[in-house]
């Protein structure tokens, strides 16, 4: 969720981040000769009949992401979106694609889009990735990621703000949660002071619509689609707007579309819970490399030692400019964040972070571990990457509650049952400050035939999740992986039976005739 960019590496920190019309292939068309009722109405033209410039994806001598998609044969361009899609002679935007061109040209069967969440994660690096997850079926596809508006390399927005993320507990009393309020409002003004006039703009339903354009740029009549964790949502979204526009859709990690709000987290306390009470068991097995407790009970006792020790104070972990405090609520975000992937080398990496905080919360110095630094950079100060738009993302398309004495009282219900999590999951944020979007969220009202991937033990887009989008796609099938406390599993997770039930699906355009269950495998 390999060396990792700068990019990719807040996406492992959200992480650590949703009647059969399938063909055999695909009718094609050009640009020019798609039906004026597909090119989005009229005014969009000129959107839908562009011509991309395909060239290198390199932009610049330091640029060694763009370096690696070159040397894996990808090919990169700009498609120009319109800002505002209802005023398409308006300001525009450029959105970044890249394309893997299929290999097996006579076998070809379109074109798949990928996304892999966040929400605002970029994929314009995903498709050598893609394509390997995709083993045989891969060379039948061009496969063609895309960063999001204001994301990655499409137009930016940078609001500038002191944190990367701002999903920040509230800490263990009513002077934090003040604090919080505080906070948040000021991220919220930051962002509307940096260019006020695209936040309106920064919704689901507008990166379906740029979608649908780089859809018709590709010359294809229908596309195919692979999403993760806020692209499951992002997918859904497209063929509710764009019926009939769509082939092949794989969601892995589903939202129910009914849930999606400004406070993703909220109803993942036990999840979460769950999948660190089973790291703890893990870590009490390497009790001598982490030093943590021999039992789990004694694991979970440190994290509770941690927790405490940043209210108190905030713990000082690293030294010189890799020095980092991190304060009450921080920490329960840096628990949130590593419990999403129960592999030994997630876990392991978890474990060291946790180690450090141990020893921080004992006042004992500490090192960073040089892997982690990055990232804390960036989710802990805001540093190596613009900010803001992944708030405007999830503030853009459901209105928040605007008081804070609702936000006060949800904590406040949810601490005895969940002290860790509740404080986070249930915390105001800076969409309590946003202005209202313009326009209603999208509903389930039609079926589709998709294939959903889901793991039991997901403490980011829990389980239920994916099976109320079963039930509101009655022409969908799930694939459950039991036993997996994963986060986002076709092609990431190594489990050859989830694998195999997508690569079908994406070889045939078959869904399993019924719902099928995988078991996580040993090791």
């Amino acid at each position: 969720m390999t060396s990792v960019s700068p990019a990719a590496r807040r996406a492992l920190a959200v992480g650590l981040t949703l009647a059969a019309c399938l063909m055999s292939s695909p009718v094609l068309a050009t640009a020019a000769e798609v039906p004026a009722q597909d090119r989005g109405g009229t005014g969009l033209d000129r959107y839908y009949r562009q011509h991309l410039a395909w060239g290198s994806c390199i932009k610049g001598p330091d640029d060694t992401a763009g370096r690696d998609l070159d040397q894996a044969g990808v090919q990169c361009a700009d498609v120009t979106v319109p800002l505002d899609y209802a005023d398409p002679r308006g300001r525009t935007l450029t959105v970044a694609v890249s394309r893997l061109k299929a290999t097996d040209a006579r076998h070809r069967i379109g074109t798949i889009l990928l996304n892999n969440g966040g929400p605002g994660g970029p994929a314009l690096q995903s498709p050598p990735q893609a394509r390997a997850s995709m083993k045989d079926v891969g060379a039948r596809y061009d496969v063609v990621g895309f960063d999001p508006r204001f994301i990655g390399r499409s137009t930016a927005l940078d609001c500038g703000l002191p944190v990367g993320m701002t999903w920040l507990s509230a800490g263990i009393d009513r002077a934090g949660f003040d604090r919080q309020v505080a906070l948040q409002k000021s991220l919220a003004d930051k962002c509307r002071a940096a260019d006020a006039a695209v936040l309106p703009h920064i919704t689901t339903r507008n990166t379906a619509r740029d979608m649908d354009v780089i859809r018709g740029t590709l010359g294809e009549r229908k596309i195919s689609f692979l999403g993760y964790s806020y692209g499951t949502y992002l997918g859904t979204v497209y063929t509710q707007m764009f019926p009939g526009r769509h082939d092949r859709m794989v969601l892995d990690g589903a939202i129910n579309p009914s849930d999606y709000r400004p406070r993703l987290l909220k109803g993942t306390e036990r999840e979460n819970e769950k999948a660190l009470s089973d790291w703890a068991a893990w870590a009490a097995e390497h009790h001598d490399a982490y030093g943590l407790g021999r039992s789990r009970a004694e694991v979970l006792a440190a994290v509770d030692r941690i927790v405490a020790a940043a209210a108190r104070g905030p713990l000082t972990i690293g030294a010189g400019g890799d020095a980092f405090q991190i304060d009450d609520s921080q920490v329960p975000l840096l628990l949130f964040s590593g419990i999403a992937d129960d592999t030994p080398p997630a876990r392991a990496s978890f474990g060291e972070l946790l180690s450090v905080l141990a020893n921080a919360a004992e006042g004992r110095p500490t090192t960073v571990p040089p892997m982690l630094v990055p990232e804390l950079r960036y989710v802990l100060r805001g540093e190596g990457e613009p900010t803001g738009a992944q708030s405007a993302v999830i503030c853009g398309d459901v209105a928040a509650e605007r008081d804070p004495e609702l936000y006060w009282r949800d904590i406040e219900r949810n601490r005895t049952a969940h002290p860790l999590f509740g404080a986070l999951t249930n915390n105001i944020n800076p969409c309590a400050f946003w202005d209202s979007p313009r326009e209603e969220p999208t509903r389930v009202r039609r079926d589709v035939p998709a294939l959903i991937v889901a793991a039991t033990g997901d403490p980011r887009t829990t389980y239920k999740g994916s099976v109320e989008l079963r039930k509101q796609l009655p022409s969908s099938r799930l694939v459950t992986l039991e036993g997996a406390n994963r986060h986002a599993l076709y092609g990431r997770y190594g489990n050859a039976c989830v694998d195999d039930q997508v690569n079908r699906y994406l070889a045939t355009g078959k869904l399993p005739a019924r719902d099928r269950t995988c078991v996580k495998q040993a090791g």
